[in-house]
């Protein structure tokens, strides 16, 4: 696993040169590609999102299409349209920017549900029907969506339907005095993206997607992913808890975060530091809880608690670790 680690890093390093102090977020978005996932950066403005889509497909030497998300979008300024050709006299697909291997889908909560809606077939199902006709999605693909938590004056609030397909909720947050002085002096001349350069090809990503999922995880693990899904259905501050699909996410994404620390098989800890990200956003806080200000994330740290970890136990592969996982 070392080889996944190596061209991981070159990727971390790589971006790091436009995004700068933050290496975790950027492992997050790593670990979302090599899941075959997608992300939604939810930051307020000039925090680098656009940024980091930008840095990450460049990087990867992936198409990169920009949707600005507005309330007069339309489904089919998304998916492409079907124009009929004079000359031909037969319909013709034009592709929309939907079609492409990195795509930023910005402000994503200011379109309306019904052009949120185009997206629904093509983050699942990675295809998008158009008059009748399926159109595949380039591989490898990816949706990196940006939203502002602050400002709610003319957005639509994504649907239960939609936030489950993001298999992980990113925040960047702002940057350090140091690292913002940093940031400064970089952009003196230029900005820094434009310096970005191709580091590895998107057929080796589509290796590491396969690699990974021989990453192990012991049935202890499995179990301990399930009661954590579990207990986010039952917690008295939820309203819906996270799905089935949370708990596929979060097992893929453990799997992803042992091959970036260089391991073939997932800790505890790998399960622990992804459950924010990846359980967070698919949780519906009941109305009573949010007059009391109850966050998602807090919820979480409270299964986290309560939910014990599994132990060490004899003959399997993460007893390995150098130290037994903490509750």
């Amino acid at each position: 696993m070392d080889t996944i680690k190596q061209i991981a890093d070159r990727v971390i390093e790589n971006v790091e040169q436009v995004i700068i102090g933050k290496r975790d977020a950027i492992e997050l978005v790593l670990i979302a590609l090599m899941c075959k996932g997608h992300v939604l950066l939810e930051d307020v403005p000039g925090t680098g999102k656009t940024m980091l889509a930008k840095a990450i497909a460049r990087s990867l030497g992936c198409t990169f299409k920009r949707i600005q998300f507005t309330p007069d979008l339309l489904p089919s300024d998304v998916t492409g349209i079907s124009i009929f050709n004079q000359q031909t006299r037969e319909f013709e697909f034009r592709p929309g920017p939907i079609i492409a291997q990195t795509v930023l889908a910005d402000e994503i909560n200011r379109a309306t549900p019904k052009a949120q809606s185009a997206l629904l077939e093509a983050m699942e199902e990675r295809q998008v029907t158009v008059d009748g006709t399926t159109y595949e999605m380039p591989k490898p693909f990816i949706v990196l969506a940006t939203q502002n938590p602050i400002e709610y004056e003319g957005t639509f609030p994504l649907p239960e339907a939609q936030l489950d397909r993001f298999l992980l909720r990113i925040h960047l947050g702002y940057a350090s005095k140091f690292d913002e002085i940093n940031i400064l002096r970089r952009q003196r001349q230029a900005h820094p993206i434009d310096s970005v350069a191709q580091v590895v090809s998107a057929e080796t990503l589509l290796d590491l997607q396969e690699r990974i999922k021989d990453i192990y995880l012991d049935e202890l693990i499995e179990e301990y992913i399930v009661s954590l899904a579990t207990a986010t259905r039952h917690h008295e501050d939820v309203y819906l808890g996270a799905s089935a699909r949370g708990s596929l996410a979060l097992y893929r994404a453990s799997q992803a975060r042992a091959a970036l620390q260089g391991r073939d098989y997932a800790l505890p800890d790998d399960v622990k530091a992804l459950a924010e990200a990846v359980l967070g956003h698919r949780l519906i806080i009941s109305p009573a809880a949010r007059i009391r200000n109850v966050a998602a994330s807090t919820v979480v740290n409270d299964i986290l608690n309560a939910v014990s970890v599994p132990g060490a136990r004899a003959g399997r592969r993460f007893d390995r670790a150098t130290a037994p996982a903490t509750g």
